[in-house]
């Protein structure tokens, strides 16, 4: 399969993506360990969106915007913390955490009650399996949770949400489409990871699945083998044991699981076509046992990080210079990258935006 090089470069093409993917599918905006306490906030910027992100009194979370519905300044430039009330730092107005209009700062002098009318924006959210997804359209009627489907089935299975949450780490890349690429596939490890990867996992011996647009991928291990006499309904009881997987959910999400240490990618593409933004979440199933061991994660965390930014990130950035020169008209993907053409297949659908059009297969 052959994807024009220009997918990867041109801003028109972008403009296209963000309007058609990101801003109408359900994207994961946050994972719920970042706000665990009622109270809690982030703020994070998606596609020029500024989020204020909040975890409520019964336990839910909310997407709202972060822009005051005054005469739109920035609510707060805060990147995280604990309050109740948000006051503007403009004229004053201030909101609850849900997002409602508690105040307008010397309201007889305004005149207008604007209480019950300039709530913030918020945007529809579901938050499921320690993951929170949102559509970045206030006025969508995306069925979030049907579209996350047989993937989040799985996830929940897997029981982040009472996992301990390590922390994250920020790396930045080339264009969104080339870093989900590098997830989508083993076919690399050998070259690109000669002394991380490959010496624990076979290189280009993939198996795929596909719940809709997400993707599954299955990676054996060397040890393999030894799992040869396992009967075939029981060799799901041995991830990490014999072979890993990858789960991602299109467009934005790669989760990998390991025994040392779970790693969630949040990709958020831009500000331009050549660049995105990673956000790595780092997850284990219990909370360290002490100083030593959580310093140990810590490590871990670091490790990983320079894999996926040394080994992949900064190599994506030598293809973006590759593409962006405008010699080569096109890339190609082998039938043993078959997630890769699965993804590129979901692109195109929902770029062209034939609701007729038959939904592609794996």
């Amino acid at each position: 399969m052959r994807v024009d090089s220009s997918q990867y470069t041109d801003p028109a093409f972008y403009e296209k993506e963000v309007a058609a993917i990101f801003k109408k599918l359900p994207v994961m905006v946050a994972v719920s360990h970042e706000i665990p306490e009622t109270g809690d906030f982030l703020t994070r910027d998606y596609q020029g969106v500024p989020l204020l992100i909040t975890r409520q009194a019964d336990g839910s979370a909310k997407v709202l915007m972060n822009v005051c519905t005054h005469r739109g300044m920035t609510l707060t430039q805060a990147e995280s913390g604990n309050k109740r009330v948000f006051t503007c730092p403009y004229h004053a107005w201030s909101f609850s955490g849900d997002g409602t209009l508690r105040g307008v700062a010397e309201a007889p002098k305004f005149g207008e009650d604007c209480r019950g009318d300039r709530d913030l924006v918020e945007f529809p959210s579901h938050e499921e399996g320690g993951l929170l997804f949102a559509v970045l359209d206030p006025d969508s009627t995306v069925d979030i949770r049907s579209y996350l489907g047989g993937m989040m089935d799985d996830v929940v299975q897997k029981g982040f949400k009472d996992w301990s949450y390590v922390g994250n780490r920020v790396i930045h890349g080339a264009n969104w489409k080339i870093a989900y690429d590098g997830y989508l596939e083993g076919y690399h490890f050998k070259a690109a990871h000669p002394e991380t990867i490959e010496p624990r996992t076979f290189s280009n011996i993939m198996e795929f699945d596909a719940h809709g647009p997400h993707v599954f991928i299955g990676f054996p291990q060397k040890g393999i083998l030894k799992h040869k006499d396992t009967p075939e309904e029981d060799l799901w009881k041995f991830e990490n044991d014999g072979y890993d997987y990858i789960r991602l959910f299109f467009p934005n999400v790669s989760i990998f699981v390991a025994p040392e240490i779970t790693q969630v990618a949040q990709l958020i593409p831009g500000p331009t076509v050549d660049q995105n933004t990673t956000i790595l979440h780092f997850l284990h199933p219990e909370p360290p046992a002490d100083e030593a061991e959580a310093q140990a994660r810590v490590e871990m965390v670091d490790w990983l990080r320079d894999v996926v930014d040394k080994e992949d990130y900064q190599l994506g950035l030598q293809v973006q210079r590759g593409l962006q020169a405008g010699h080569q008209k096109d890339v190609i993907f082998g039938r043993n990258e078959r997630a890769n053409q699965y993804v590129h297949k979901w692109i195109k659908y929902y770029v062209n935006g034939d609701e007729s059009a038959p939904e592609p297969t794996l």
